[in-house]
């Protein structure tokens, strides 16, 4: 008779009892490797209805379920938690993934501990396998490593135990050029992600507190020794029953350089604004709110900066002609460009000037604005008046000037008249001189027909055909179209 036939049997009704219930899984070995009981769990975590499909024993057992490692290792006979229990070991929290040889498609992560029971002589009577199914956390924690490894945001995940980094992903690498292995199991105070960081004390005991680390703008130093812009924020996270840290970054990188850049384009402008010999002001649409005035506007208006700033150049009484102002602003209301608008606009004193003005849409700090470009003709106006009267003056008495000089004179005085003319004396016939001549000097058609010894009807055939090169359409035109190309000195 063999030792195992001689061996009493242990009475395991009331324990089988107590456990069966047990939301965990339990399975009793005897110490020569039969497996002897185990609760409805334990069956259910396996697949299997029935004790007899874990097999009979150990060997039969490692037959039927293939067990890996979390790194998909198969596990070698003796590393089976079966074997190790029998072979008196004692351990707790071995995760294996468990799939069976007659179903593909089975697959359980098992959380296993070892317990053996002892009589009162301190001898084995069975040992026991606990088992915990835990597939479902282990699946969430796959699902999780997989979205934050393709994660683009970049991310890491320090332990709150020691303050290292156990998870980082592609983007953080991309964004700091980090090799993995120059971050992964390095404590925080080596890759300083608060550094710099608004507030870093705040952030540093949120950190240690396990709390949430709002948003917050950083500096991360780089492999290379410079530093990046970023936004950082952390979230407390449980990884495999640890206490973590999620951090989170946004590159700001290129919002910086234009930040930057814009900074400097605005210092650029406010210094040729504030430098420029020509008078000019940024005003806010619609209502042509004044955001700014150069020196050379306040000099030109006698308003100071503080009298203008927040008001509309209408409640600063700026604009003379209320109807031309009007239609000035239905210009910049319609998005039209502004060239040389001539309007007078009044100083501080009261004095008008007359300015020629050019606006041009810009935005600032994201409202829609006017650049309004102020040039003074007061001057060349008063010139050009001064002109004007001693032409007039000239042309009082224009016996001893050329035609030539006249014709000069006349169009000097009267531009728009000498484009809308086409032709001068020198296109008249020496008729219709002789008849201009004596139209200027006051004749009426019938001295003129008496003087020259022509019909009447000859008469009003010359003067329609000059009314016609002239482009006027009366008599009184025809004398002011003469004298100004003088006409009287015939």
């Amino acid at each position: 008779m063999d030792a195992t036939s001689t061996r009493p049997q242990v009475d395991r009704r009331q324990l089988q009892q107590i456990i069966a219930g047990l939301t965990e899984g339990i399975v009793l070995i005897d110490p020569d490797h039969s497996i002897v009981w185990a609760n409805e769990t334990a069956l259910a975590i396996h697949g299997v209805e029935e004790l007899v499909d874990l097999g009979a024993d150990a060997a039969q057992y490692r037959k039927k379920f293939i067990l890996k490692y979390r790194n998909n290792h198969p596990l070698k006979p003796k590393q089976y938690p079966i074997e190790r229990v029998l072979a008196g070991q004692l351990f707790r929290d071995v995760i294996v993934a468990v799939t069976r040889t007659d179903d593909e498609a089975f697959r359980r992560v098992h959380q296993v501990r070892s317990l053996i029971l002892t009589n009162a002589a301190e001898v084995g009577e069975s040992m026991v396998l606990v088992i915990q199914d835990v597939t479902d956390r282990f699946s969430a924690e796959e699902r999780f490593e997989k979205t934050f490894n393709a994660n683009p945001a970049p991310a890491l995940i320090c332990q709150l135990s020691d303050l290292r980094y156990i998870k980082v992903n592609q983007g953080f690498l991309d964004m700091t050029g980090y090799e993995r292995d120059a971050v992964m199991d390095r404590s925080i105070y080596e890759v300083d992600v608060l550094e710099s960081a608004e507030n870093r004390e705040e952030a540093v005991q949120a950190l240690h507190e396990g709390s949430t680390i709002p948003q917050r703008e950083a500096v991360l130093r780089l492999p290379n020794g410079d530093g990046k812009f970023v936004i950082v924020a952390g979230q407390p996270i449980e990884v495999a029953e640890q206490d973590c840290m999620l951090f989170t970054f946004i590159d700001l990188e290129a919002r910086k350089k234009a930040e930057i850049s814009l900074s400097q384009s605005e210092e650029r402008f406010s210094k040729a604004f504030r430098l420029a010999p020509v008078p000019m002001m940024v005003c806010a649409l619609p209502e042509l709110r004044v955001i700014e005035v150069n020196t050379a506007f306040t000099k030109a208006t006698g308003y100071a900066a503080d009298d203008m700033l927040g008001k509309a150049t209408s409640d600063v009484n700026l604009w003379k002609d209320v109807k031309m102002y009007r239609e000035f602003q239905a210009k910049l209301d319609a998005h039209e460009a502004v060239r040389n608008f001539e309007i007078p606009m009044r100083t501080r004193e009261g004095v008008m000037i007359d300015c020629m003005l050019s606006a041009e849409h810009v935005v600032i700090q994201d409202e829609d604005c006017i650049l309004c470009v102020v040039q003074d003709i007061t001057e060349y106006k008063r010139s050009e008046m001064d002109l004007i009267a001693a032409i007039e003056a000239v042309m009082k008495d224009t016996s001893w000037f050329s035609r030539t000089v006249m014709e000069k004179l006349a169009q000097i005085r009267h531009p728009d008249a000498s484009n809308k003319a086409k032709s001068e004396l020198s296109d008249l016939t020496p008729r219709e001189r002789e008849v201009l001549i004596l139209i200027c000097k006051g004749h009426s058609d019938e001295d003129i027909s008496e003087i020259l010894k022509l019909s009447r009807n000859t008469v009003r055939n010359h003067v329609s055909t000059l009314y016609s090169k002239m482009g006027v359409n009366r008599r009184s035109a025809a004398v002011v179209w003469g004298r100004e190309r003088g006409v009287v000195s015939y």
